[in-house]
């Protein structure tokens, strides 16, 4: 979540933010912070640097969280979690990460240990994360395109 907040405030953007004010706030910030606007050994020119590639990163990990990109993933995100079980997980402060058998990996932001240690040692660990993490808190999918299994 902080990671959230951190670049939504970059921004200057709420959880609703549309597509389209996204993008016009990362031209302005691309715009102030460019690189180029700097003559190699100007004082600044090591921040912008570091700023310039803050923005950009900043810029698509909101636009992976934006509500219309979250939409247009839902029948994939849907389908991962009905027909794929869990390969892998990681969680780290309350960012969860679940890798599925069919190569996606989603990242759970707001995930408290409590639910992390629920999920953790659950015998039936898709029933919990379908009741407990999937659909309470923000995701985004983050490495992976979805892999057609046989049958």
């Amino acid at each position: 979540m902080k990671r959230i907040n951190e670049y939504r405030k970059l921004f200057n953007v709420d959880s609703d933010v549309t597509l389209k004010e996204l993008k016009t706030n990362y031209r302005n910030l691309v715009k102030e912070w460019h690189p180029d606007k700097f003559q190699e050994g100007d004082p600044r020119a090591a921040e912008v640097e570091v700023m310039s590639r803050k923005v950009i990163d900043g810029y698509h990990f909101l636009v992976s969280l934006a509500p219309e990109t979250i939409a247009a993933g839902l029948d994939e995100y849907s389908a991962t979690i009905a027909e794929s079980g869990i390969a892998d997980y990681r969680h780290k402060g309350l960012l969860l990460e679940i890798t599925f058998t069919d190569g996606t990996t989603y990242e759970y932001f707001g995930v408290t240990h409590n639910i992390y240690m629920k999920f953790h040692s659950s015998d039936k660990q898709m029933r919990t994360a379908r009741r407990s993490i999937f659909n309470s808190f923000p995701y985004r999918m983050s490495k992976g395109e979805r892999v057609e299994q046989e049958v």
